[in-house]
């Protein structure tokens, strides 16, 4: 007849515990859905708190931030799926996402420090070391 709840579970004797979840919920928290966004509000929230960048924080600063974020990582992984169609891949890999970040100029000013992990580098070769083709090889080094 005893049952001792911890942070949403019922603990019963023996096995795993099982989560009080209502039949039917679609994911997402509430402030999430109030606000239109897949990022999570609530975590946004907790992790501000936690952070202690301020004493305090506003009901609409977590909104916002889990906005923002939503709306980059959308943008990011749109111009990485861009990049992976045009080297006709299906899956975006870390080096999609640098061909996306450093091809646009507003992302790469943001994410100018930033290194990916095997992302590689932009192709780019100095017009300096491109053989000029008007000319011999012979012909530059007479006088």
């Amino acid at each position: 007849w005893y049952q001792r709840r911890v942070h949403g579970t019922v603990a019963k004797k023996g096995g795993k515990a099982k989560t009080d979840t209502k039949k039917g919920k679609v994911g997402g928290s509430k402030s999430s859905k109030k606000a239109g966004l897949t990022f999570p509000v609530g975590r946004t929230r907790s992790l501000l708190r936690a952070g202690r960048f301020a004493p305090r924080v506003a009901k609409g600063a977590p909104v916002y931030l889990a906005a923002v974020l939503e709306y980059l990582t959308a943008e990011l992984l749109e111009l990485a799926g861009n990049a992976a169609r045009d080297n006709k891949k299906k899956r975006v890999t870390p080096r999609f996402l640098t061909l996306a970040i450093r091809n646009d100029e507003e992302l790469n000013r943001l994410l100018a420090g930033v290194t990916i992990a095997s992302g590689g580098v932009l192709p780019n070769i100095q017009q300096v070391l491109l053989k000029k083709k008007g000319k011999a090889v012979g012909a530059s080094q007479e006088v």
